[in-house]
């Protein structure tokens, strides 16, 4: 008898009390309604909520053996949490959802039909949200900037929401990135890939967990790791400037040489120019600080998130166990 093909839908979770519980609804019903002929996991991977969100994923886990949960023992970041929750699924394909309902549940049908007509990667890009006109605007930019200064293909407004074929889950197994940027990785790395565009709803409920701050860290990772661009506009800027500088300096030498002083009196044009050559400089150190803790992190190798406590995953481990002695 043909065994059962198996669904895993990845969930993140940080601070989402308020849908942990639907969204484990939303994806359980629509897996049973329009993939019957699948069996499916679901797995919560929390990164040190502060609310009640680990109680209502240990509710969810004891009503249902199909559930999984992975809790670390501190937040790990945007990035590294569900990269790992991904590397943690045992389907023979695995879905990334996020948990407050802006990436479309109903899009899961669509991934596997697209999964089953052979592409190994079936990704969902945004053609509209209905977050924040400005941010997604701005996102726009980014995704634009960033696809023309790489030498990797990058996908525009695409957040990581896709289905991935478990061969290509290995590989993301087999990578060892302590800062992995799954959206460069599936550019780079992926196999053929089948885009689906779809409408970005709003949040369902609670607050957004991105700022400032956060979404920093996304525009800086992306670009150290798949960009030399900022490095070299900085050298292309310096030999300019010094081009600039010499040249001031020989229409100074003039000047003096020929008594046109009274057209090049005060300071102000030193000073303006001693605090522009000085703020280039000071951030394209920052720049190069970037890539340098970038690379730090990497030669580190830290591993990507420590766990506190899994729950469900026993029944796996007793049929390795099992699997093991069938074949010995």
């Amino acid at each position: 008898m043909k065994k059962q093909k198996t669904i895993s839908v990845m969930i993140p979770c940080y601070n989402e009390e308020e849908n942990a519980r639907p969204i484990y609804e939303a994806v359980r019903d629509e897996l049973q309604r329009s993939c019957p002929n699948y069996d499916y996991e679901i797995l919560f991977i929390d990164n040190k909520s502060k609310d009640r969100t680990r109680e209502i994923i240990e509710e969810i886990c004891a009503e249902n053996r199909r559930v999984k949960a992975i809790f670390n023992v501190k937040n790990f970041g945007q990035f590294n949490s569900p990269y790992y929750g991904i590397t943690q699924t045992s389907g023979d394909c695995t879905i990334t959802i996020c948990a407050d309902f802006q990436d479309p549940v109903e899009m899961i049908p669509k991934f596997v039909r697209e999964w089953e007509k052979g592409y190994k990667i079936v990704i969902g890009r945004k053609t509209r949200s209905e977050e924040n006109p400005m941010i997604y605007f701005l996102r726009g930019c980014y995704y634009k900037l960033l696809r023309k200064m790489s030498s990797v293909e990058m996908i525009e407004q695409f957040t990581g929401f896709g289905l991935y074929d478990k061969s290509f889950v290995q590989t993301l197994r087999d990578l060892h990135d302590p800062i992995p940027f799954i959206r460069g990785i599936v550019a780079e790395l992926g196999p053929e890939r089948k885009e689906i565009e779809y409408e970005q709803p709003r949040r369902r409920a609670g607050k957004t967990h991105n700022n400032f701050l956060s979404l920093y860290d996304a525009t800086m990772l992306s670009f150290t790791s798949y960009t030399k661009a900022g490095m070299r506009l900085a050298s292309f800027l310096g030999f300019f400037m010094a081009g600039v500088s010499l040249l001031a300096a020989l229409v100074m030498l003039i000047a003096k040489l020929c008594m046109w002083d009274r057209f090049v009196a005060g300071y102000a044009p030193m000073v303006i120019a001693i605090f522009l050559v000085g703020g280039i400089q000071l951030a394209f150190l920052g720049f190069l600080g970037e890539y340098v803790m970038s690379m730090n992190i990497r030669l580190m190798n830290r591993p990507l998130v420590v766990e506190e406590r899994r729950i469900n995953f026993d029944d796996d481990e007793a049929q390795d166990a099992e699997d093991e002695r069938a074949s010995g």
